[in-house]
């Protein structure tokens, strides 16, 4: 007979398996009321228009996907039960939130200004920031993570912009360095940048081999390291 054997909650788990097949996260449907009004919404935001069938009878599917990204949205007629701007919660990750609030707002569209969550829970402020005090301007470290601006579409639907610039250990896949868009590399190149210059006075010497540095600084902060001083 087998034997089963109690594990003590404070040992800790092990979460290595076997290789699976991938599951790539694809698709997040937004509940809208007027369908021409949301595409013109996320059109004028400037992401892309993968799709919009209609049945010319009473369906309609609309796919959008945002710059950058691996996943996409969808909306239209007889889509989804789900009441018209109930979805909140809908994280956008950005490299610069400066950057990206003001993309956003040349577009005409209204955006909150830049803020962080002071930690302390009040279960006032919208769902998507868990409930915490909004307190106003980036994160006074600039650490990664920790700073926020939100928008909504026309039916309510909630968007947070998030800055990330590190992310934590076992967040990504640390055998590889891949980068969204050119945008996110250009925004890697320059963290990098700014972080060698500092390399050099601390050496007071020109240090011939930028280009290696600079590649094991963003290999580094991408997978969530100690990076190089």
């Amino acid at each position: 007979m087998a034997t089963l054997t109690a594990m003590n909650s404070s040992e800790p788990i092990s979460h290595t398996s076997p290789a699976k097949v991938d599951l790539k996260f694809e698709i997040v449907v937004i509940p809208v009321s007027d369908v021409d009004r949301a595409k013109e919404f996320y059109s004028k935001l400037g992401w892309r228009l993968d799709a919009d069938f209609d049945s010319g009878q009473d369906f309609r599917v609309i796919q959008f996907t945002p710059p950058g990204s691996g996943c996409s949205i969808i909306f239209g007629k007889n889509v989804t039960a789900a009441a018209p701007g109930s979805a909140k919660g809908l994280y956008l990750i950005v490299p610069d939130i400066e950057a990206a609030r003001k993309e956003i707002l040349s577009y005409g569209i209204a955006i909150s200004d830049v803020f962080h969550g002071d930690g302390v829970y009040a279960g006032g402020d919208e769902p998507y920031l868990f409930g915490r005090h909004r307190v106003s301007g980036p994160d006074a470290g600039h650490g990664s993570y920790r700073s926020f601006a939100s928008f909504s579409d026309p039916d309510g639907n909630g968007w947070l912009l998030q800055e990330v610039t590190t992310r934590l250990p076992g967040r990504i896949d640390s055998t590889t360095t891949n980068f969204a868009s050119a945008s996110d590399l250009a925004s890697a190149l320059r963290r990098a940048e700014a972080a060698h210059g500092q390399h050099e006075k601390r050496t007071g010497l020109r240090d011939e081999n930028w280009p290696e540095w600079y590649a094991e600084y963003m290999v580094r902060e991408q997978n969530g390291k100690e990076l190089p001083q």
